[in-house]
């Protein structure tokens, strides 16, 4: 199966019409639904999700392509110090968009990282996206901490790996996992896509046109 730019209508959008205000995920959402449309994973995992903008890209890409797939959002929708404290009306509205657009692909889990692990089987999660807290140590945990849970074809995204102000610290860890096979976005903070496990063969050729991708993309990037 090739690899397909899809031209997606987000059904979402129709809740945030001023959509550039609610996240820095845009720029990837784009990726992020041709992705689901040719990986068709069993099981995504995203680790923060604030309003969404990520996740339904991914529960959009479900839906379209009339997949099986689960995709889990784990938040506490508290905040944490890089986004500040939330209001109750973000789960409220998250909440109402999964139910309204994305039900059954979306699953929504209001609890820590680390409390949500008990939830899933070892080896289950096909694509696992880490965007919480971002502190150098905080992201490496994460990763860590649910490793144990990857499938054998999984993928891992990382968003902010461009990102290098304050005590963001994404970037530290991309760089300590550059053994892995990667590829990476630069626009929109970054992205990092790593194959913890190897490549699995439907994606070898993709990573033979990375210089197209990112070019693609980047040009998409809305």
């Amino acid at each position: 199966m090739d690899w397909t730019f899809y031209e997606p209508q987000f059904l979402y959008d129709r809740e945030f019409p001023d959509i550039q205000q609610y996240s820095a995920w845009l720029g990837h959402r784009r990726f992020a639904y041709d992705l689901i449309r040719f990986m068709q994973p069993n099981l995504v995992v995203e680790l923060g999700t604030h309003w969404g903008i990520s996740f339904f890209s991914m529960c959009q890409a479900a839906r379209d392509g009339q997949l099986n797939t689960r995709c889990y959002a784990v938040d506490s929708w508290l905040g944490d110090k890089h986004t500040g404290n939330y209001q109750e009306d973000v789960y409220a509205k998250v909440s109402s968009i999964a139910a309204s657009y994305y039900a059954p692909h979306a699953i929504l889990v209001r609890s820590s990282f680390d409390e949500a692990l008990t939830r899933l089987e070892n080896g289950s999660v096909n694509v696992l996206h880490i965007d919480g807290y971002h502190t150098y140590e905080a992201v490496k945990h994460d990763f860590q901490a649910w490793q144990p849970k990857l499938a054998a074809d999984s993928l891992v995204l990382f968003h902010d790996i461009a990102v290098r102000t304050g005590d963001f610290g994404v970037y530290k860890l991309w760089e300590e996992l550059r053994h892995y096979p990667q590829l990476e976005f630069h626009h929109a903070y970054g992205l990092g896509v790593l194959f913890p496990k190897g490549v699995p063969a439907p994606f070898l050729p993709l990573l033979q046109m990375v210089n197209r991708l990112q070019e693609i993309y980047a040009n998409k990037a809305y």
